[in-house]
């Protein structure tokens, strides 16, 4: 096969989808490797490294015209246009999102898979795109908020006095805010979370952090059989809030994470939730992206209130650490091949194996996926 690696053009991404040594692995397999010049910049890959690794160097229309392209971010309109019919594209393409994108897939001709839609199954843990940008993303908005924060993060006992730990809590405890927990106890921070999951006590209890409990009873009903947390009732929203504006008051960084697959994020924090925060507080939204866990906070922003509170934006978080999201992402890609590319070397899509049926979006000018079909 013929695998294409492309420049990402959507606005931030310096992510690339293939790493120098995972394009090693591809041509030990029998495979021909087209990157286009310059793809891998932003991640600290330069050509001459792919080119060491045994991929040829080419045009974007050379990347796009191969059998099988490979992306960090769904294709614009053009780069649709790019790509041959009957050819592989596989990326992170957000259909759920971007219906119309996916119609325009089966309009060219092209078999896609959205690696995001790959099942949350022990087999599949390989190719576990949303867990493997998510880890980097919690990392990464814990360091952008002690940057931010004008004061140090662990307790300092110094001769000219004592400097308090700074208070942490991380709203959502899935992939990225158990990375968050992580990391804010590695920097000193006294850390604390919530979660509408119950499964997530446990788990933010072994890192060392204080789960924020409204009702467990409630909370063991809000958590799908995929591990995704399901949208709270009115009541249990009310109560929660109410717990956690006074958890605010006390409150230094706050990293929100919370997103529902396919749905705008949940509004954790409201405009009169941030008013009680002290001065000097720190906000780090990461569902901006889908609408925002954080009433106020814009794409892209750091938006300051007028009570001194900054709510960080970044739209996207992983390509603020794209050199470790780029190596991540290229393994799990990695991995997918196996599953769609036989050992004599062709395509190999069997429909009735789960993750393919799955991630599976179009085929033969049609629109396949069992969420999106007839969409």
């Amino acid at each position: 096969m013929i695998i294409g690696i492309p420049k990402e053009r959507r606005a931030g991404e310096r992510r690339v989808a293939t790493s120098p040594d995972t394009v090693k692995r591809l041509i030990g397999q029998g495979h021909a490797v087209v990157v286009e010049r310059g793809a891998g910049i932003g991640a600290a890959y330069p050509d001459d490294a792919y080119a060491a690794s045994g991929a040829q160097l080419g045009d974007a229309a050379a990347a796009f015209g191969a059998e099988i392209v490979l992306k960090v971010q769904r294709p614009t309109a053009d780069e649709v246009k790019a790509m041959k019919a009957g050819a592989v594209l596989v990326g992170m393409l957000a259909p759920l999102q971007h219906k119309d994108d996916v119609q325009a897939y089966a309009k060219a001709g092209l078999t896609a898979f959205a690696m995001e839609l790959v099942p949350r199954i022990t087999r599949a843990q390989a190719m576990d795109v949303l867990s493997s940008q998510a880890n980097l993303a919690g990392y990464k908005a814990v360091l952008d908020a002690a940057d931010y924060f004008g004061r140090a993060m662990p307790m300092m006992m110094t001769a000219a006095g004592t400097v308090a730990p700074a208070r942490v809590l991380v709203m959502g405890a899935g992939v990225a805010g158990l990375q968050a927990i992580a990391t804010a106890r590695r920097l000193g921070g006294v850390v604390s979370a919530t979660d509408v999951r119950y499964a997530a006590k446990e788990q933010v209890e072994s890192l060392g952090a204080t789960f924020l409990t409204v009702d467990l009873e409630a909370m063991k009903a809000m958590e799908t059989a995929g591990g995704y947390a399901k949208e709270a009732s009115e009541d249990f929203t009310r109560r929660q809030r109410e717990h956690v504006t006074e958890a605010l008051k006390k409150t230094d960084i706050v990293i929100c994470t919370a997103l529902i697959p396919g749905r705008r994020a949940p509004i954790l924090i409201t405009k009169e939730m941030v008013a009680v925060m002290r001065a000097g507080s720190v906000i780090v939204d990461l569902a901006v992206e889908q609408g925002g866990n954080v009433e106020g906070s814009k794409p892209d922003e750091t938006v300051t209130t007028a009570n001194g509170v900054a709510i960080i934006g970044h739209s996207n978080m992983p390509a603020r650490i794209a050199v470790d999201a780029s190596a991540l992402y290229a393994r799990n890609l990695f991995a997918f091949l196996g599953l769609i590319v036989g050992k004599d070397k062709a395509l190999k899509i069997d429909e009735t194996d789960e993750i393919v049926k799955a991630s599976l979006l179009t085929r033969d000018g049609k629109v396949v996926n069992p969420q999106l079909a007839g969409g």
